[in-house]
């Protein structure tokens, strides 16, 4: 199978790991201009970039960009991964704001964010040896 990579999927990469960066030292340093809400934006935000460097990596996009559809996309590459998928549909039920007739936000605990942040840091391990092997090896 020939992939053709999207351009810009490393700005993608380095724009992931700046942002997962951002939200753990914000909370670490207990920084007062990032709220749990703030930090769960952060983080999601994290999480998108990464997992669209892997799809752009592979010639692929996303339907959308909630969580449920980046983990559908990456099962497509990398078949079932319930432990991530498990942690991505937690993320997912902190916003759903897709729909202005369904609009709620939860606001994260601080509990939530030490979750949320190590599974921004489960992601990025998750995808590293793809994103930092310039081989792709994906199921075919």
């Amino acid at each position: 199978m020939n992939i053709i990579q999207i351009d810009n999927w490393r700005d993608y990469r380095r724009d992931g790991e700046q942002f997962l960066h951002t939200a753990t030292a914000a909370h670490e340093k207990k920084k007062r201009g990032f709220s749990t809400d703030t930090l769960y934006n952060v983080t999601c935000m994290a999480i998108e970039k990464l997992i669209m460097a892997f799809l752009m990596k592979n010639g692929d996009l996303a339907e959308n960009h909630t969580m449920a559809d980046l983990l559908r996309a990456l099962q497509l590459h990398l078949g079932d991964i319930p432990e991530l998928a498990e942690k991505l549909m937690y993320m997912d039920t902190f916003q759903e704001i897709c729909s202005l007739d369904n609009f709620t936000i939860h606001i994260p605990s601080e509990e939530d964010v030490v979750k949320m942040l190590a599974i921004g840091e489960d992601v990025r391990a998750a995808l590293q040896p793809y994103l930092y092997d310039e081989p792709t090896t994906l199921r075919q």
